[in-house]
């Protein structure tokens, strides 16, 4: 039942949510997060709003990325697509997703630098405009920088998370600050519900985009 862990190192430092792959030091202090736990289904959220984004890419490869979010309940993916989706589309993502579990494929985390975050991500518009961003968003300035940013970008290192298939080539990838369930194998279950349009970044002067709502 654990997915994750909640790290500390000494006595004076805040507990922080890392990957299960994460590798420790002497001396920290390991707890782990069952997916049961609220920590642990915003993960399994999240993880899932990853696979989403890979399903959509994969049928719509012209769609661009914006964020994706655990939301209460739930989770939620913003895309730039030309057309917006139809029901029969959710259906076609959901199969999709369904192939991309059962590949049981890892998330895979890989700090980079800003420039290395630009040159991997050139093509995707929205993700640029998140690394300009860094240091500037936090949970308490999240809904006035970058609606959902705060799953994607901080004030520290940037990170891409990989999905990497059985034979450990890479399938996807995604700017992200994690954590993530250590498979997709480990989503039990999850349905698209319904799509929605949504400005970028939450302000009515930007473009809006296609926001898929799935629990």
């Amino acid at each position: 039942d654990v997915i994750a862990a909640r790290v500390s190192t000494g006595s004076t430092t805040e507990p922080r949510l890392v990957d299960l792959s994460h590798e420790l030091a002497d001396g920290d202090s390991v707890e782990g997060v069952a997916i049961d736990s609220d920590d642990g289904r915003a993960i399994l959220r999240h993880s899932t709003a990853h696979v989403l984004a890979q399903a959509v890419q994969d049928l719509f490869p012209d769609a661009k990325l914006g964020i994706g979010p655990p939301i209460e309940n739930g989770f939620y993916y913003d895309f730039d697509v030309e057309t917006p989706f139809v029901p029969e589309d959710l259906e076609k993502l959901e199969t999709r997703m369904r192939k991309i579990i059962k590949d049981n494929q890892k998330f895979s985390r890989r700090p980079v630098s800003d420039e290395e975050a630009r040159a991997e991500l050139a093509n995707e518009p929205y993700k640029l405009e998140l690394i300009g961003l860094k240091g500037s968003v936090s949970a308490e300035l999240d809904n006035q920088v970058a609606e959902g940013a705060s799953a994607e970008v901080g004030g520290g290192e940037l990170t891409i998370y990989d999905n990497l298939d059985r034979n450990g080539a890479l399938a996807w990838k995604d700017l992200c600050r994690g954590p993530h369930l250590p498979t997709t194998k480990r989503i039990p279950a999850f349905k698209l519900m319904r799509t929605a349009a949504a400005y970028w970044r939450g302000d009515e002067k930007n473009k809006q985009l296609q926001r898929i709502y799935g629990t």
